[in-house]
């Protein structure tokens, strides 16, 4: 958990806004692309494979873009690069980035304009998340703290 009232913004060079449900074509495949190649270092074929089906439904994504607050960075010719969501009670749904943009500052960008948002607009006084093993150093470096482990993750259906 991260104690955000201590949190200053910092800069970033990428243009963030708000997801519409014309992005979940990018979304999605940012999604899957990013849990089939950057997850793949700390997970098995299966279980990457399993987590990324989750992302699969236009459905599943309409009403997740219904029920969070979804941010996008994109690149200089708009193609989204990464996002995140957050729900209402500062709970950090997601951030992912493209594989290629990995270590460039988008997902310190993001986490960033999602925690000012959580703070400004959520009034949150921190964020909770469930993080992947291979976010979880990225989290770890920006002040969040390990509460618990995570055994097992369940498949999603919609």
């Amino acid at each position: 958990m991260q104690d955000l009232m201590s949190k200053t913004a910092t800069p970033h060079t990428y243009p963030i806004r708000t997801a519409t449900a014309k992005d979940i074509p990018e979304l999605r495949e940012l999604f899957r692309s990013t849990v089939l190649t950057v997850n793949a270092k700390d997970y098995t074929p299966e279980e990457t494979a399993d987590w990324a089906s989750c992302g699969d439904s236009t459905a599943h994504w309409e009403k997740l873009l219904a029920g969070l607050h979804f941010f996008t960075a994109s690149d200089e010719s708009g193609c989204i690069i990464g996002f995140s969501s957050i729900r209402h009670d500062g709970y950090l749904h997601s951030l992912f980035v493209h594989k290629d943009w990995q270590g460039k500052g988008v997902a310190s960008a993001l986490l960033s304009e999602t925690e000012i948002y959580a703070i400004r607009k959520l009034g949150a006084t921190e964020i909770t998340s469930e993080v992947s093993i291979t976010a979880r150093p990225f989290f770890e470096k920006q002040g969040y703290t390990a509460v618990k482990e995570q055994k097992a993750q369940p498949t999603y259906s919609s």
